[in-house]
Formats: C-alpha cells, structure tokens, sequence
C-alpha cells in the first residue's frame, strides 16, 4: 500500500496562517506525508528541518503554471530541490488552455517541456485535473486528449478520483487505463445534498474508497493524498477524522 498525505490546500487558512506549525500538526495526527500548495516565504531549510524532525515525508507540490515557466521554472525547481521534493504537480488549468481540442494539445506540448526539464533535474511532473477535463470533444475527453499528447515518461497524473466521479467517470477505470503513469490519487468522499454534490470526510459518502485503494495499490500508486474543499466544522478536525478512517479501511 502506498503512503497517506494531506493536500495542504484541504487546511489553507492555517497553513497560510502558520505553515510550520500546521505540517506540525498534520504528522501528529499521523499522514505520512505532506502535499504543498504554496510555501508562503518559508524558507526551504526550515522546512525541510521541520519535516526531518517529524518524520513526515513531502508528497509533492502544486504548483502553477506560472512558476512552471521560464526562469521561474528554475527557481521552482531549486526551491523543491533544496526541501526535497521530486514531484511538482500542476493543479488546474485556465480557461484559454482547454477550450478547444487544439488548447489541449497545446497545452500537452507545454507539459512535455516543462516534464523535460523536470527529468533533467531529477523531478517528475504530474497534472492534476478537476472535472472540466472530461469535456468532450469530438468524442474524446480533454483529459485523454492531454494525456494522449503527452510523453508518459515526462508527465505523469495525480487523478482526482472525486472530480473524475462527480464528471461522472468511474476513477478504477482510469487507473486502470493509465496504470504506472498513475503517481498519485486525490481522495475525499461524495455527499450530495439538495441536487448538489460536495466532498465530504472519507467514508461518510458514496465513493467506493476500499475499491480506489485496492486498485491504487494493484498498481502501485506511491500516494494516497486528501484533499478536500467542503467542510461542516473545522478543516483540521476533518483532516483527523480522514487519516482515522482512511487507517481503518487498510486493516
């Protein structure tokens, strides 16, 4: 079985607020790693010190694309270097880079550059998609099309298997289809209230979270990483109560 982490992003406020002390926290409360979304001026060093201190791994980063391009590419690159992270992820996409079939292969020879330049460096790049990437286009989903495009040995997916559900795809089947390219899976749960679905604590919705671990795990996915973006209470609260279940479904 691959590893457990926290996308960052599922407790922005307090990250913002104090990353140090919420990567802190997040170990305690036991996720074996840690995803970015933003370092807000932390020096490297001091992080990387931190998550040396409590054994918490890093799970990679989002990143966008403005910080994959250019000398900004650079600087990103070194950053992740000296923190020792080896996965950038690219979280979304702007508009004018998926309207047409034509923006996505655009998009999926920009990714082959950037991914180039990751490899040269000793970093592997994902994309990590919502649900507007299952589009269609003359048949074909915008997320098959950019991963068509793209060399597998330089881009890899971290696929969200709750967007994949909610644009109505079945995530195993994903996985199944993109096998090893597969580096990570976004997971939180699926409620869906008044016509509307939001993401709700691992195992209080509709997703078949003992399905997406076992097929993750067939194929050797390295990360299991929480993310969500709904909460009824605290999002610190909420990121316990998933490792909790997430740890009771491994048994």
């Amino acid at each position: 079985m691959g590893n457990f982490g926290l996308q960052l992003y599922s407790v922005r406020d307090a990250a913002k607020a104090d990353l140090l002390g919420t990567v802190s926290h997040v170990a305690d409360i036991g996720y074996q790693g840690v995803q970015f979304a933003g370092f807000f001026d932390t020096p490297a060093k001091s992080l990387k010190r931190l998550m040396n201190d409590k054994q918490i791994d890093v799970a990679g980063s989002h990143t966008g694309l403005d910080a994959l391009t250019g000398d900004k590419l650079k600087e990103t690159v070194e950053y992740n270097q000296e923190l020792g992270n080896r996965l950038l992820i690219c979280p979304s996409l702007p508009e004018a880079a998926r309207e047409t079939r034509d923006d996505y292969k655009r998009t999926a020879q920009k990714f082959n550059e950037i991914g180039q330049v990751c490899k040269e460096n000793g970093m592997t790049f994902a994309y990590h998609n919502h649900h507007f990437e299952f589009e269609t286009f003359d048949g074909e989903t915008g997320f098959d099309l950019l991963f068509g495009q793209t060399d597998p040995a330089l881009v890899k997916v971290e696929l969200d298997c709750y967007w994949a559900t909610y644009a109505g795809y079945e995530p195993t089947d994903i996985i199944r289809k993109y096998g090893n390219q597969i580096v990570s899976l976004h997971i939180k749960d699926m409620k869906e209230e008044n016509g509307k679905k939001r993401s709700i604590e691992i195992g209080t919705g509709t997703l078949d979270m003992k399905a997406l671990l076992r097929v993750g795990d067939a194929y050797d996915v390295n990360w299991f990483v929480v993310e969500q973006e709904d909460f009824d209470g605290n999002p610190l609260e909420s990121a316990r109560v998933n490792i909790g279940n997430l740890n009771k479904l491994t048994l």
